[in-house]
């Protein structure tokens, strides 16, 4: 049986990643029980269920978080709320009493304190980090238990208090959150698993290097704007988000339940009890009810945009593709590797997946979430489009490629 994340314990060591979130979402055959028979629901009771689940369900992870790495002992001892801030956690303004908000904005909330982390933490404010704090007859707060939620990557906050606070925006990927080092914090790993982490960098994440043992990140997806979209996850790996979500839960965060999928032969169970198969309805249902950004006003060019359209839809070849209301033709076919312009990567994303091919991947909203290409190698639309440019020799001039990128931010 695999364990989970980042645990693969072996003479004493940890062997793999972790990282904490709920990467992209989908499922399909092999989920490991149900998940096909998920629907989507707009019922207010249903959607705000999901939105908890989303938020603070840890499925039972805290064994993995606090048992096995002891991230509660870490963040006790040593996480402030400016090293928080510093790896991309994000604080939720409206979890914060008045009172808090006026010490932070008068500059009297200490920092530089670990104890400031535990309040904050007790507050239930920090995006994505479920703890249990107890106060002792002194006083000071103590981290009993730490557990991790789908939020830590698939939320972040509009920064209206300040940097890295502000108001929820979930299905948001957290491009600043640097799960990597945040789990090189772990007492349990050693300075070689440490330094593996550490080499993922910002907005990052490997969800199969616990299993596979290949190490290559590729950038936190957005889990906004997937209604109507059957193949979620860049490869495509199952038919709808419940799949994904259950592939997280379970064989990332650590939660207690099972996913199989035999075409990568992994089977993966924890505890004995499903903390996960129930959840799966209603979260699914919030997922779908997120709906992708509009651009801000004055963001993009209108005239440039129109022309960018028209080269979209002929000279530039993309909605060959890029097809339908939501600009991928993922619900009918996926692609061969031949077609990413992210490859020829080492290791190859589709090579490790249970379809060892990629779906086209949905364009609304996607001027919120640069980088681009699922390992992140073009910082701007223009970089993508001046890639498929050379790439297929579309022979589009540079004020075309300025203009199909004006016309995708307009999305």
């Amino acid at each position: 049986m695999q364990r989970p994340f980042a645990t693969m314990l072996s003479s004493g060591s940890l062997v793999a990643a972790v990282a904490a979130a709920a990467t992209a979402l989908v499922s399909c055959g092999g989920g490991g029980g149900g998940d096909a028979a998920v629907a989507t629901s707009a019922d207010p009771a249903v959607l705000a269920s999901g939105q908890q689940i989303f938020r603070h369900d840890t499925f039972g992870d805290e064994i993995f978080w606090s048992d096995t790495l002891k991230m509660h002992t870490v963040i006790e001892q040593s996480v402030t709320p400016r090293v928080a801030l510093s790896v991309g956690l994000k604080v939720d303004v409206d979890a914060l009493p008045q009172g808090v908000k006026d010490a932070l904005a008068a500059g009297k909330v200490d920092l530089d304190n670990p104890q400031t982390t535990l309040t904050l933490l007790k507050l239930g404010a920090v995006i994505g980090l479920e703890g249990q704090v107890t106060t002792d007859a002194n006083g000071v707060n103590h981290l009993a238990r730490l557990g991790v939620t789908c939020a830590v990557c698939h939320s972040t906050v509009d920064n209206s208090f300040a940097s890295g606070i502000g108001h929820r925006l979930d299905g948001w990927p957290n491009r600043d959150f640097n799960s990597g080092a945040v789990v090189a914090l772990s007492p349990a790993l050693n300075p070689a698993q440490k330094a593996i982490y550490s080499s993922w960098g910002p907005g990052k994440y490997d969800a199969r290097f616990n299993l596979d043992g290949q190490n290559k990140p590729s950038v936190i997806p957005p889990a906004y704007g997937l209604a109507g979209i059957h193949k979620v996850t860049v490869t495509g790996d199952g038919d709808e988000v419940a799949y994904w979500n259950r592939y997280v839960a379970v064989t990332q965060l650590g939660g207690q339940g099972t996913f199989s999928e035999p075409r990568t032969g992994v089977n993966v169970t924890h505890g004995d009890q499903d903390l996960v198969t129930s959840a799966l309805p209603a979260l699914q249902a919030y997922q779908l009810s997120l709906a992708a950004p509009t651009p801000p006003a004055g963001s993009f060019d209108g005239q440039a945009a129109a022309r960018g359209q028209l080269l979209f839809q002929g000279k530039a070849q993309c909605a060959s593709c890029h097809s339908g209301a939501q600009f991928t033709d993922a619900n009918e076919r996926l692609h061969p590797v031949s077609d990413s312009m992210a490859e020829p990567e080492v290791p190859s994303a589709a090579a490790r997946s249970a379809t060892k091919q990629y779906r086209t991947s949905p364009l609304r909203g996607v001027w919120q979430h640069a980088p681009y290409f699922h390992d992140g190698s073009a910082p701007t639309l223009e970089a993508v489009v001046t890639r498929y440019n050379a790439r297929m020799v579309l022979g589009l001039t540079p004020q075309e490629v300025s203009d199909v990128g004006q016309y995708l931010r307009s999305l």
